[in-house]
C-alpha cells in the first residue's frame, strides 16, 4: 500500500531534544500524530501502515480518493473516466471569498478537478464500475460537476453491464450553486433507477462523514449497504437536529452502528477487510462471472 506512505520525511519544524551536554537531536516533523477519537499520539508510518487506522482505538481516519481507489482494486486496473470536467463559476457566487477562488485553492490543495473521481476497476479479476468521493475538496459536496460525474458513471456502468460501486464522504449539497447543486439528486437518482430497471447491483460504502443531500440520494439507494466502523451518517448534523428537536438524541446518534441497528445500512466493514468484503459481494451479484471486457 504504497500510497499510503507519506514520502520524505519534512524538516521545515525542527524540535531540537537534548541527548546528552550540550547535545542536539533534529526530530523530523510529522513523525508522531494524535488521534482524533482517542486523543493518543501514534507514531505516523504505523499509523499509516494499519491503513490509516488507528492502532489503539480503532478510529477510521479519512483517506484521499486515490488511497481508496488502490485499496479496492487490482494493481493497474483503474481507468478513470471524465477527468477533466470542472465546476465553474455560474452564479457568481461572492462570500469572504469567490466560489472561483475557493475552487482554485482546492484543486491546487488536493491536485484534482472536482470532488470525486470515476472509473472501471477490477478487484479479483471482476470488473466494475467505481466512484470515491474526497472530502478533502470543498467537504465533497455535491455540485453540478459531481453530480454530473455520478450519472455518467452510472449510464456507462448500464451500458456495460458492470455492477456499481459508490464509496461517500460528503457534507451535502455545494452552496455555492444554489438550486443547481439540488438537482443533482434527482439526477443522480434517475440514472441510479435505470441501472436497477437494467437488473444490475449497486453497491454503497458509506464513509466518514456522508451527510444532506448525499445521504438522500444516492447513497442511500444502494442494493447493498456497507459502511466503516464509527462513520457519522445523516441528513443533518446533530446539533441542529438536537436544537430543532429539542429533545435529548440516542446515545451514538447517526453512527454507523445506530443506523446497522435501526436496519438503515447492511453491514459494518473495517476498512483492512473492505476489498475482500467487496470482492465476495461483487462475485455473488455476478454469479462468480469475472467481467473482464464489459460483458458478462
Amino acid at each position: 500500500m504504497a500510497l499510503f506512505g507519506s514520502g520524505k520525511a519534512r524538516y521545515s519544524t525542527l524540535r531540537p531534544t537534548k541527548t546528552g551536554p550540550n547535545k542536539n537531536t533534529l526530530i523530523p516533523e510529522g513523525l508522531w500524530e494524535k488521534c482524533k477519537k482517542c486523543y493518543g499520539t501514534v507514531y505516523t508510518r504505523q499509523m499509516e501502515e494499519n491503513l490509516n487506522v488507528c492502532p489503539r482505538c480503532g478510529y477510521h481516519k479519512p483517506i484521499t480518493a486515490q488511497q481508496r481507489i488502490a485499496l479496492l482494486s487490482d494493481s493497474g486496473s483503474f481507468q478513470e473516466v471524465d477527468a477533466g470536467l470542472e465546476s465553474v463559476d455560474k452564479l457568481k457566487f461572492e462570500g469572504v471569498a469567490s466560489y472561483t477562488e475557493k475552487l482554485r485553492a482546492n484543486q491546487k490543495k488536493t491536485g484534482m478537478k472536482d470532488a470525486v473521481v470515476c472509473g472501471t476497476v477490477t478487484l479479483n479479476g471482476i470488473r466494475y464500475a467505481l466512484a470515491v468521493m474526497d472530502f478533502r475538496f470543498l467537504g465533497a459536496s455535491m455540485g453540478s460537476v459531481v453530480g454530473e460525474k455520478i450519472t455518467r458513471i452510472t449510464e456507462l456502468a448500464t451500458a456495460e453491464g458492470l455492477p456499481l460501486v459508490i464509496v461517500t464522504a460528503s457534507g451535502g449539497a455545494r452552496m455555492y450553486e444554489g438550486m443547481l447543486s439540488l438537482m443533482q439528486m434527482a439526477k443522480t437518482s434517475g440514472a441510479l433507477k435505470r441501472h436497477a430497471k437494467a437488473g444490475l447491483p449497486y453497491i454503497t460504502i458509506l464513509t466518514h462523514p456522508t451527510y444532506a443531500g448525499v445521504t438522500a440520494s444516492f447513497a442511500s439507494l444502494g442494493d447493498l449497504t456497507l459502511a466503516e466502523p464509527g462513520a457519522m451518517i445523516g441528513f443533518a448534523g446533530p446539533r441542529v437536529i438536537r436544537d430543532t428537536a429539542q429533545a435529548k438524541l440516542p446515545e451514538g446518534f447517526q453512527t454507523a452502528e445506530f443506523l446497522l441497528e435501526k436496519g438503515m445500512i447492511d453491514r459494518i466493514v473495517a476498512r483492512k477487510n473492505l476489498a475482500h468484503e467487496l470482492a465476495l459481494c461483487l462475485e455473488y451479484f455476478t454469479s462468480g462471472c469475472k467481467v473482464q471486457d464489459g460483458s458478462k
